[in-house]
């Protein structure tokens, strides 16, 4: 299979299971209404995991531009790539993201608060503050990018369950992290939803809140570079 094939077929799985979980909680008349915020984490984890597990051997399993400029900066992946890695990351999330509201079709229409709908797509800030949520994502990027590092150092010992302790990983972070602002961690998770949410004839929906999307773009991307400068420097 072609890495970028991987790339949007593993963020493809990504989105339509995570944000499938937050539409299963969030809103009106679905079964899963209001199971709060351990499903909602729990779900996101379980996502990754299939996401990973689903592309590794074929592109690494990035599944997130941030992952892919970590490794380029550290010389781990050709630049040449990046470009058409982080093509193929948005792309599967804005197909994960339609069928999300494919299945959800009825419980969106059943559904009146514009911000509910949203928030099925991409990251609202609990309080917005553009310093604080931008350093929100900045810290909870760094964590998980340098801990990836570590997991895929060869001295991790994981061998093929690559995906369960980064599916952990995302628990813990959305878990202990995720409070602020939902933990985007992934400008591709919240850019492609966020796209989709514009794009789709979703009635009664508000604006697609862009004058907040640059924070889970540059927060997710700076993270990575700040991990991956700690990672090069002060502790390989």
């Amino acid at each position: 299979m072609s890495p970028y094939l991987a790339e949007i077929i593993g963020t493809a799985f990504l989105i339509v299971l995570g944000d499938g979980v937050v539409a299963s909680v969030i809103l009106n008349k679905s079964k899963g209404a209001n199971g709060g915020w351990i499903v909602i984490t729990v779900g996101w984890a379980m996502a990754v995991f299939v996401g990973v597990y689903a592309s590794a051997r074929y592109s690494g399993a990035h599944l997130n531009p941030a992952v892919t400029f970590a490794q380029a900066l550290l010389g781990n992946f050709p630049w040449e790539k990046v470009a058409g890695y982080i093509a193929a990351q948005v792309t599967g999330a804005m197909l994960g993201a339609f069928l999300v509201w494919l299945c959800y079709k009825q419980h969106f229409d059943a559904t009146e608060d514009a911000n509910t709908k949203l928030g099925v797509f991409c990251t609202i800030p609990a309080i917005r503050n553009s310093k604080y949520n931008f350093l929100t994502e900045f810290i909870a990027t760094l964590v998980f990018i340098l801990a990836i590092l570590y997991l895929s150092a060869p001295t991790a010992g994981i061998g093929s369950l690559d995906a369960l302790p980064v599916a952990l990983l995302v628990l813990a972070i959305g878990m202990s992290l995720g409070g602020p602002t939902g933990y985007a961690i992934n400008p591709a998770r919240d850019f492609g939803p966020r796209l989709m949410h514009a794009l789709l004839p979703i009635p009664g929906k508000r604006d697609s809140d862009w004058s907040y999307a640059w924070i889970p773009i540059a927060g997710p991307l700076a993270g990575a570079a700040g991990a991956a400068l700690i990672f090069k420097f002060l502790l390989q």
